[in-house]
């Protein structure tokens, strides 16, 4: 049988190369073309429990809050499936604990009846996420090379840009921030609670994305 392999001759790419993102820091996210964003997890409301006043409220609020902004947002829902392991080894810890036996019995039990419901029933878990882009000019003042082309092309260096790149890197950081308190605010008008996530967070939720069927998230 003849060989059906085709063969471009160009080398694989590695796998890092199809991700966007350059490094995580200070829980800001670098993107490979300069640009930084900021994740923000929320919180949710059970908007079908709520009477019809209440929900053309909540929709009023959120309409006015896209409108007032100034600059694009992303949505992002995380569903995964609820890994039940955590749980399963508290509630063992607290068996090896009981002194009495009908205690003894009874959690034990109900270990098995958790480890076989969730080998039976997919219990899935959903985080909400909104990402806070900024990218950075693409010309800065009297048409310099500054902004995105300054973090793509490479430069020589010279004396003090370490410290000049990272001023430049907390001067983004504070355009994220103040849009981060904008969108916040917006969402505590319709009573949903944010936090903004750190650098361990980040690479914990952007490692689910990137490997889905991983469960434990490597250490950094």
């Amino acid at each position: 049988m003849a060989d059906s392999t085709i063969k471009s001759g160009k080398p694989a790419r590695a796998a890092q190369d199809f991700v966007p993102i350059k490094e995580i820091r200070d829980g800001v996210v670098i993107l490979k073309d300069g640009s930084l964003r900021m994740l923000l997890m929320v919180s949710s409301i059970n908007f079908a429990l709520k009477s019809t006043d209440e929900q053309t409220a909540i929709l009023l609020q959120f309409q006015n809050f896209l409108n007032s902004l100034d600059f694009s947002l992303q949505i992002f829902v995380q569903s995964r499936r609820l890994d039940i392991r955590p749980y399963l080894r508290t509630l063992e810890e607290r068996l090896t604990e009981q002194t009495n036996d009908l205690m003894k019995i009874q959690t034990r039990e109900y270990i098995e009846f958790i480890r076989k419901f969730t080998e039976s029933t997919e219990i899935m878990s959903k985080s909400f996420f909104v990402v806070i882009p900024y990218s950075p000019p693409i010309i800065g003042e009297g048409g310099g090379r500054k902004g995105i082309i300054s973090w793509i092309l490479p430069t020589k260096k010279k004396e003090g840009a370490d410290s000049e790149q990272s001023k430049d890197f907390e001067e983004r950081r504070m355009q994220l921030e103040q849009r981060s308190a904008v969108v916040e605010q917006g969402f505590g008008s319709m009573g949903l609670r944010t936090v903004q996530l750190g650098t361990e967070e980040l690479v914990e939720v952007y490692f689910k994305i990137f490997n889905p069927g991983e469960s434990e998230v490597p250490s950094i």
